[in-house]
């Protein structure tokens, strides 16, 4: 008896011994690199409530545009009397008016309004109104909100929670051709506390970590209302 006991020790021993040789000696991968809890980036309160609904204007949005991406209208650029497309049907620029008007803001009412008031300024209508389009149409939102949001950093430091407090839920992004497009930021963010972004670039819409990666120069960074 004592004999398989002394051999059983050794055996166990011999394979501790192996399994350590392998574990110490392999390749460090990304599997063995020590866990980081995810970076805590203060959130701010909007004063606002313009529907009274309890959530504020910038969590509004954010709810919206997830309600967006849980209806999954289908891409579809596409040109409609009165504007406004089927619920089924969207583009980028739709995720942004119907996460306003979830929110209690009429985007297209604002847009068109402006665009009467200020007509030099929107250099995309060539000095024609078209109110059953250009309230979707990236270049006349990006004046609005230059004109009517809170114009913010287009820097993006991963890690850093100074300049990622600055990119909040609710805000506004907005990307160059030739891949022109516009996005909400998500309350979602990667572990290193940037966010991601909740758009529709087909087929249907979707919360995602394009931020950073999305393939045409930033633009904008706005946060309506301004406060």
């Amino acid at each position: 008896m004592r004999k398989w006991f002394v051999w059983g020790s050794s055996i166990l021993l011999i394979a501790c011994a192996v399994i350590g040789t392998f574990v110490m000696g392999r390749p460090q991968s990304k599997s063995f690199i020590p866990f980081l809890p995810s970076l805590k980036v203060p959130a701010i309160v909007c004063p606002t409530d313009k529907d009274g609904d309890g959530l504020d204007d910038l969590k509004d949005i954010v709810e919206g545009a997830k309600a967006e991406v849980e209806r999954k209208p289908q891409y579809r650029s596409a040109y409609y009397q009165k504007g406004y497309p089927p619920e089924n049907e969207g583009v980028c620029t739709d995720v942004v008016w119907r996460a306003f008007r979830d929110a209690g803001y009429d985007l297209k009412g604002l847009v068109d309004q402006d665009i009467l008031a200020n007509l030099g300024k929107y250099y995309r209508i060539e000095g024609k109104p078209d109110p059953n389009i250009d309230f979707r149409r990236v270049p006349n939102l990006i004046v609005f909100f230059r004109r009517n949001a809170l114009d913010l950093t287009q820097e993006i430091k991963p890690g850093d929670i100074e300049n990622l407090t600055q990119w909040q839920p609710g805000d506004i992004v907005t990307y160059d051709v030739p891949h022109e497009h516009i996005a909400i930021v998500s309350d979602k963010r990667r572990p290193d506390g940037v966010p991601y972004i909740l758009h529709n670039s087909g087929p249907i819409p979707k919360e995602s970590d394009q931020l950073e990666s999305w393939p045409s120069k930033m633009t904008g960074h706005f946060r309506f209302p301004k406060f």
